[in-house]
């Protein structure tokens, strides 16, 4: 489709600046814009094309807890993916920052030196973090 692009997740937050502050510290996001409605603010994070788009959560009632790579309920979201030169070395600098639900699995039946990691951000979505993930070249580009 002429012009479309990708834009944006948007992220329901339990408390924005802790969301803020993983997603820049451990992810690389910086903040891009702040949208002031009042009593209320979006937060726009932005990492090369890519933005998270941070909401105060209106709910009181917490979301079900995900677990391994996230949930596999039909409409929800099953989680975020990130790409990392090494999932050790993330890990490391994640520290006891988040919780672990799943890995790190090493995938080199599928491709060699693939290898993910899946945590759970401070309001419960799950992220993947994997290394060596490269496409397969055989496919053909327009999908056909």
């Amino acid at each position: 489709m002429a012009g479309l692009r990708w834009s944006h997740v948007g992220l329901n937050c339990t408390d924005q600046k802790t969301t803020e502050e993983f997603y820049t510290r451990y992810f690389g996001f910086a903040r891009a814009r702040v949208v002031d409605l009042g009593e209320a603010q979006i937060v726009f994070l932005r990492k090369g094309d890519a933005y998270l788009e941070l909401f105060a959560a209106g709910g009181t009632e917490p979301a079900r807890t995900a677990h391994d790579d996230g949930p596999q309920a039909p409409g929800r979201m099953r989680h975020l993916a990130f790409q990392t030169d090494s999932v050790d070395a993330f890990l490391a600098s994640l520290g006891d920052a988040a919780e672990v639900t799943l890995g790190p699995l090493d995938f080199d039946d599928f491709i060699c030196g693939w290898r993910t990691v899946w945590v759970r951000d401070p309001d419960g979505v799950v992220v993947e973090v994997s290394q060596g993930y490269v496409d397969d070249g055989s496919h053909d580009k327009d999908g056909a």
